[in-house]
């Protein structure tokens, strides 16, 4: 492109003022600049868009042709700005959260977010933490919110805050009266487990908890949702194992027991997850402040 937009501006402000220091001032540039950003715009082509009568600039026939086009132009440069500009704004956002995390921390965060913004809108896709690294790496999220470790070298993965999982029965299953107790080995080994599946964060970190008696475990179900293993726990099906942040009500209610676990490692960490090559807006940056400030 040999033109560019400051010639248009300059030309368009010539035209109306027929004066090319006073089209100068109301662009706040020197004189001397407007003038070579005018005659630039006229040799690059080898035109001549005025008639010189005097110090007055007077459009000529190609000059009155060019005016709209050259308006036209700078409007649509100028909405261009202002769609840029707002981007600097926090606005629409689609955040990833793995189950725990979507279903106790981000509705709240979310909601805080759209008081905020009210013009903005804000999707939410619960998963697990499989599902959600995927669909960062198709670029379909802007930001993830995971329970597990990921080590795809496309993404970003850093923490947010600690976490605890925490091993629970009903009221009426024989480990309760032990809840004072810290149980062995031999403990979980002796019950059975209601697990959340293979590829969920949660269970990544069971697995690393119960590394050395993990194949002998006894795990009756398999389930997709927290909600649905604190049931099947509160029946007495078995022993379960989820975040703290999950089971906070159930144990103030005291419709779940917790148990200890002493000798094992029982810590981990939720973490924020980006593609590497996708653009932190405004809103994600926001958002990351919220989730910062929720901890």
């Amino acid at each position: 492109m040999k033109y560019s937009l400051r010639q248009l501006q300059v030309f368009l402000a010539a035209a109306h003022f027929e004066n090319i220091t006073r089209a100068a001032n109301s662009l706040s540039m020197s004189q001397s600049a407007a003038s070579s950003a005018l005659k630039e715009l006229e040799q690059q082509f080898d035109i001549q868009l005025f008639d010189r009568v005097g110090k007055r600039l007077q459009l000529n026939e190609l000059g009155r042709l060019v005016r709209p086009q050259a308006a036209a132009l700078l409007a649509q440069a100028d909405e261009l700005e202002t769609v840029l500009k707002q981007h600097q704004q926090p606005g629409n956002l689609n955040i990833g959260a793995t189950l725990t995390i979507g279903n106790y921390l981000a509705v709240k965060i979310m909601a805080r977010y759209m008081a905020e913004q009210p013009e903005a809108k804000v999707t939410l896709d619960v998963e697990n933490t499989a599902a959600i690294a995927q669909k960062i790496l198709n670029f379909e999220l802007d930001l993830g919110l995971v329970e597990g470790e990921l080590q795809q070298p496309e993404l970003d993965v850093i923490p947010w805050r600690d976490d605890e999982l925490v091993v629970f029965c009903s009221p009426e299953h024989p480990m309760a009266r032990r809840s004072d107790q810290s149980l062995t080995d031999d403990d979980l080994l002796a019950c059975t487990w209601i697990l959340r599946e293979q590829g969920s964060g949660t269970r990544q970190t069971f697995d690393r908890i119960m590394s050395g008696i993990l194949p002998q475990l006894n795990v009756l179900l398999e389930l997709q949702h927290t909600e649905a293993i604190k049931r099947a726990v509160e029946a007495g099906l078995g022993l379960g194992c989820l975040s703290q942040v999950a089971l906070e009500d159930a144990f103030k209610r005291g419709s779940l027991v917790p148990l200890k676990v002493s000798h094992r490692d029982m810590q981990r960490r939720f973490y924020f997850v980006w593609h590497k090559q996708k653009y932190r807006s405004a809103g994600v940056e926001r958002w990351i402040e919220m989730c910062q400030m929720s901890q």
